[in-house]
């Protein structure tokens, strides 16, 4: 075994650098959805992750109340859909957390 000085060891500023609000996999997962797509309904975020109502519009909410997320109440059919965009904050913020992940999991020997 290689003793270390702990001196000689690189901090984690990556791990500072994560966003919170993406540390949740649904979050996180419907950042990454939206990224791929203009726009996602309600109830095909829903469909995707297999989460419950309450539970996938806790998430949303929190994405929608911290910017990253524009939401769009529209019809279709005389049935109401709210539709989902990542907007540039999210999509930037996005980029940031997955990059300080990506060098994370880089360092693992």
């Amino acid at each position: 075994m290689e003793r270390t000085d702990p001196a000689d060891v690189e901090g984690l500023e990556e791990l500072g650098s994560l966003q919170g609000l993406l540390e949740h996999r649904v979050r996180l997962a419907i950042c990454v959805l939206l990224s791929e797509h203009d726009a996602m309904s309600f109830s095909r975020l829903k469909q995707v992750l297999e989460e419950t109502d309450g539970s996938l519009g806790t998430h949303l909410r929190k994405l929608e109340d911290s910017g990253y997320l524009a939401v769009e109440k529209s019809f279709r059919d005389r049935r109401p859909v709210t539709w989902y965009e990542l907007t540039e904050t999210g999509r930037s913020n996005l980029r940031r957390h997955v990059a300080n992940l990506a060098r994370l999991i880089g360092r693992v020997g």
